[in-house]
């Protein structure tokens, strides 16, 4: 199966992707995480405001299948919780790189995003 990899973001072992933005630091899940996840029924996030390191758990998602930490890609202090996946939480099975966007963090260390995975890096892990 071939998942949806955009070549302007960083991604995780663990499944969570990062792009920059004019804004900080945009944070979700891929296309083969969802896949992996079925249909999801609840998202859990931090609010505005909060804190999230590089490498902790940030929230979770509960699917029909079951229920997955999120790990941060990025530290930093969240900015924006996209509200529309946690009232909508399916829109991370129907777009997981647009409109089912999770996070989006003002990062404390741009250097951190150079260490994630390249997306060929990522495509040889999922293969």
């Amino acid at each position: 199966m071939r998942f949806e990899l955009p070549e302007d973001r960083r991604y995780r072992q663990t499944h969570e992707w990062a792009c920059r933005t004019d804004a900080g630091v945009r944070i979700g899940v891929t296309d083969f995480a969802q896949a992996e996840f079925g249909d999801v029924v609840f998202v859990e996030l931090p609010a505005a405001g909060d804190s999230i390191e590089a490498d902790a758990e940030f929230g979770v998602v509960e699917s029909i299948k079951a229920v997955s930490d999120l790990y941060a890609p990025v530290s930093g202090t969240v900015r924006a919780v996209n509200d529309a996946v946690v009232d909508d939480p399916e829109r991370l099975n129907e777009d997981p790189f647009g409109e089912g966007w999770l996070l989006e963090v003002d990062p404390d260390d741009e250097s951190g995003f150079d260490d994630l995975l390249s997306p060929e890096e990522y495509a040889a892990r999922i293969a």
